[in-house]
C-alpha cells in the first residue's frame, strides 16, 4: 500500500509534468514570437495561447502549494537556496503576462515591437531558468546539517546545468512550434512545419549530448537504471517519441505530432524522477539530502491536503477541458483578438 508521503511525491510529480506540457508550449510560442515577421502572424501566435496560458500556470501553483504544506523543509530549502533564481523566474512570469496583455493595446508599431521583444525574452528566461533549476536538482547543492543552503549564486552555473538550461529551451521551442502547427493554417502553417522539423532535429542532438553528459558526469542518475535494467526502456521510449514527430508531420498528422511531443515531455520527467528517486533536493554533502520521507509533513496534514486535492484538481481539470474544447480549432483573428 502506498504511504501518504509517497502519494504526495507522485501528486507533485504529476503536477510538474502537467505544468511543463501545458505551459511548455506557451513558452515555446513566446520564444518563436520574433521569428514571425508580420504583425498578423504574431497576433495569431498570441491568440493561439491567449485563452489558455493563464490557466496552464495553475499547475505551478499546485506544485508550490503542495511543497509548502506537504514538504515544508523542501519548500524552505528551495525558495531560500534558489532565491535569486526564483526571483528571476518570477520576473520572467510577470513580464510575460504583461507583454501578452499590453502588446495589442496600441496600434503603434514601436509599442508592439517593444512588447514582442519582452514576450520573447521573458519566455526564454523562464525556459532556460527551469532547466537550470532541474540541472541543480540533479547535480546537487551544498546543504548543511540543518538543510540550509551554504553555497553561492555562482554554484548554480556549471557546464552541466547550463547545458540542461539550453536543452530546456530546445524542447519548449519544439513543443511550441508543434502546438502552433495544430492551431494555424495556410502558408504560416507550412512555415511552422519547417520550423518544427528543425526544432526536433536540434532537440534530438542536444538530448543525445545531455544523455552522454549525464552518464559521464552524473553517474548517480543511472544507478537505479542499473539496479532495474527494465527502466532503460524509458530513454528508448523517449527518443522514439521524439523521432516519431517528423514522421507525423510529414504525414500531416499534426495533432499526433503534438501528442508525441507531450508524451516525450512526460517521459523526460519520468527519467528525471527515476534518476533522482527518492530525493527531492540532493545535497553534495553526504547525509544532508532531503527525500520525500524525511521532509514530509505530518500524517494529518497530508491527509487534509489529499482531501483538498481530490476536490480541487477535478475542478481544475474540468475547467481546462472546457477552455480547450471551447477554443479548439484554428485561430481566427477578430475584433476581440489580441
Amino acid at each position: 500500500m502506498l504511504s501518504l508521503d509517497l502519494i504526495w511525491y507522485f501528486i507533485i510529480g504529476i503536477a510538474v509534468v502537467l505544468y511543463v506540457i501545458l505551459d511548455g508550449f506557451d513558452l515555446g510560442v513566446g520564444m518563436l514570437h520574433l521569428c514571425a515577421k508580420k504583425d498578423e502572424d504574431r497576433r495569431i501566435f498570441l491568440n493561439a495561447i491567449g485563452p489558455v496560458w493563464d490557466g496552464n500556470e495553475v499547475w505551478l501553483i499546485i506544485v508550490g502549494g503542495g511543497l509548502f504544506a506537504g514538504f515544508p523543509d523542501v519548500y524552505a530549502t528551495l525558495f531560500s537556496g534558489f532565491y535569486n533564481l526564483c526571483m528571476v523566474l518570477l520576473v520572467g512570469l510577470i513580464f510575460r503576462a504583461v507583454a501578452i496583455e499590453f502588446r495589442s493595446k496600441r496600434v503603434s508599431s514601436k509599442w508592439r515591437s517593444t512588447w514582442d521583444v519582452v514576450f520573447c525574452v521573458a519566455s526564454g528566461v523562464i525556459a532556460w531558468g527551469l532547466g537550470l533549476v532541474l540541472g541543480n536538482l540533479i547535480q546537487g547543492i551544498p546543504l548543511n546539517a540543518e538543510k540550509d543552503f551554504i553555497g553561492s549564486f555562482g554554484d548554480f552555473f556549471s557546464l552541466y546545468t547550463v547545458l540542461l538550461g539550453f536543452m530546456s529551451v530546445a524542447v519548449f521551442v519544439m513543443h511550441g512550434a508543434l502546438y502552433l502547427v495544430v492551431k494555424t493554417e495556410g502558408a504560416l502553417q507550412a512555415r511552422l512545419r519547417v520550423w518544427s522539423k528543425r526544432a526536433v532535429a536540434f532537440f534530438i542532438a542536444i538530448y543525445c549530448v545531455m544523455t552522454i553528459a549525464t552518464v559521464v558526469w552524473m553517474p548517480h542518475m543511472i544507478a537505479r537504471f542499473n539496479e532495474y535494467p527494465v527502466a532503460y526502456l524509458l530513454p528508448i521510449a523517449t527518443l522514439l517519441c521524439i523521432c516519431n514527430i517528423p514522421r507525423e508531420i510529414a504525414k500531416k498528422r499534426d495533432l499526433r505530432a503534438f501528442g508525441s511531443s507531450c508524451l516525450g515531455l512526460a517521459l523526460l520527467f519520468a527519467l528525471f524522477g527515476v534518476g533522482t528517486f527518492p530525493f527531492l533536493v540532493r545535497s553534495t554533502i553526504e547525509g544532508n539530502s532531503l527525500t520525500f520521507i524525511n521532509s514530509a509533513a505530518s500524517t494529518l496534514t497530508l491527509t487534509v491536503l489529499l482531501i483538498i486535492v481530490l476536490i480541487g484538481v477535478p475542478l481544475v481539470l474540468a475547467y481546462g477541458w472546457y477552455i480547450y474544447r471551447t477554443f479548439r480549432g484554428k485561430v481566427k483573428l477578430g475584433p476581440t483578438s489580441y
